[in-house]
Formats: structure tokens, C-alpha cells, sequence
């Protein structure tokens, strides 16, 4: 597998984790089982202000970053669309940082659930829960301890944030940021 294969091969993988009913689209519906099963991840009640904050903090990243490319008259972003963009930002490190750093800081602010600018593992694990279901605390111990790249045991903002831009954007198979949704499920180059 080269890196472009690589590439493509993880970007079709979080689409399937973020296409929330599996229809192969990218929908507002998606975007709201999402900041649902994030806030039940962190141990939000449905009908609590912090559920409701996190479910318009989804709103807002599809009315931001993905309604403005849906296709006239569709519901949503189809697969391959959202694969052939985000492959895109990969060749505009600039524009790359601007939309997912964009998104990690939202993730950031969600994900800290104690308010102290880091992320633990256990809030890690809890907010990575409500993205990818299936992570194991076992995968996700292990991610963490990748993505931790200065082993203090947190994740700092520009930890956390070079994560989410290497796992959309990174073709580098050895790139820290592939760890993002757990252990990398792709065969190395």
C-alpha cells in the first residue's frame, strides 16, 4: 500500500465511524448522534445543558465546515466527496490547520471535562467512546500513550490537536496523529 493508498484507506475509516447511521452519507443527523453519544460517553444526562452544548457544538461543525459542501439538492456529503476534500487538505497544510485545528479545539473543549486544559486518559477515552464505539479501554490505553508524545500523561492542546490534523490529513504510515481513533488498522508501507 503506498501513502496516498494509506491515506484514502483511514479517511474511508473515520467516515464510516462519523457516518453514524451508516447510510454512506454525512448528514446534520449523523453530526447530532454524534454530540449525543459524545455527551453519554462523558456521563451527560440526554435532556442536561451540558448534552445540549455538546450536540450544538456537532451543529455547529457541520453548518461550518461540511454544509457549505454538500451537493445542490442533497442531504448531505457523500463518502467519496468527503474522502476526495479531506485527501485535498493533505496537499494545503495551511487550510488543513486552519479547518481541523478549527474542529480540534471544539473536541478540546468538549473533551476536557474537568477544565484544566489537558486531556487525561479517562477523558480521552470517554470522548474518543462517543466517536468510535468500538475502542477497546485496552486500544485506547494505547493510543493515548502514542499520542502522548512528551509521556506526562496528558495531552496537551497542540498534543491533541497534532492528532487530529495527522489522522485526516497525514499519508506518513508512522505519523503519531494515526493513533487518533485507536490502533491504526492499516497495513504499513
Amino acid at each position: 500500500m503506498d501513502h496516498q493508498d494509506f491515506l484514502t484507506a483511514k479517511i474511508a475509516r473515520g467516515f464510516d465511524q462519523l457516518d453514524a447511521n451508516g447510510n454512506g452519507v454525512l448528514t446534520e443527523d449523523d453530526h447530532v448522534e454524534m454530540g449525543r453519544r459524545v455527551a453519554s460517553s462523558l456521563g451527560h444526562a440526554e435532556d442536561s445543558p451540558e448534552a445540549g452544548r455538546i450536540v450544538d457544538a456537532y451543529l455547529a461543525i457541520w453548518r461550518e465546515v461540511h454544509l457549505p459542501f454538500v451537493p445542490a439538492g442533497g442531504e448531505g456529503i457523500p463518502k467519496e466527496q468527503f474522502i476526495a476534500s479531506t485527501r485535498a487538505l493533505a496537499q494545503d497544510p495551511e487550510t488543513a490547520r486552519a479547518a481541523l485545528g478549527g474542529i480540534a479545539e471544539t473536541y478540546l473543549r468538549i473533551a476536557d471535562i474537568d477544565r484544566d486544559g489537558r486531556i487525561s486518559p479517562d477523558e480521552f477515552l470517554a470522548f474518543q467512546r462517543g466517536h468510535f464505539p468500538e475502542l477497546t479501554d485496552e486500544n485506547a490505553a494505547e493510543a493515548f500513550a502514542h499520542l502522548d508524545t512528551d509521556g506526562d500523561g496528558t495531552l496537551s492542546p497542540a498534543e491533541f490537536t497534532t492528532a487530529v490534523i495527522e489522522f485526516w490529513t497525514s499519508p506518513d504510515p508512522d505519523a503519531t496523529g494515526n493513533w487518533w481513533a485507536g490502533r491504526p488498522a492499516f497495513p504499513r508501507t
